[in-house]
């Protein structure tokens, strides 16, 4: 079916549309977290790059990566509209996401991310997580 809108009007359309953040990949990690038992994290806590979740006394951050928003390389399919657009916006969440990890483990943290597409399998990230909980 054609767009009934301009591609400059669909370009204001979708740039007035709010995400509502990541809190499905977010609620199913808390899901994993609870059912392995693993206790000591917290949410929103002021640390760079936001982790998702803190574990602040084994200095473990973890993160929640979006298969889209983060570029995985499983996963991540290149949207047919816009191309320049979204390979830069891409190319700087992963450009981001490297420095964070370097910034972090400079300041002696444990940095743990997880695909979405991993959630699917909560055993292996469950024991994602306890191998870096073990290393602190």
């Amino acid at each position: 079916m054609a767009d009934s809108l301009s591609p400059e009007g669909r370009s204001q359309l979708m740039s007035r549309v709010r995400g509502k953040g990541n809190q499905s990949t977010e609620m199913r990690m808390i899901a994993i977290l609870r059912d392995a038992g693993i206790t000591g994290w917290r949410r929103n806590q002021d640390l760079a790059g936001r982790p998702d979740f803190l574990f602040r006394p084994e200095r473990v951050a973890l993160f929640v990566d979006g298969c889209f928003w983060h570029g995985c390389p499983k996963c991540y399919r290149r949207p047919k509209s816009n191309q320049a657009f979204w390979d830069e916006k891409i190319r700087k969440n992963t450009a981001r996401d490297r420095a964070v990890n370097r910034e972090l483990k400079r300041k002696g943290w444990i940095v743990v991310r997880v695909w979405e597409h991993e959630l699917k399998a909560p055993g292996k990230v469950a024991g994602k997580i306890r191998r870096a909980l073990s290393r602190s």
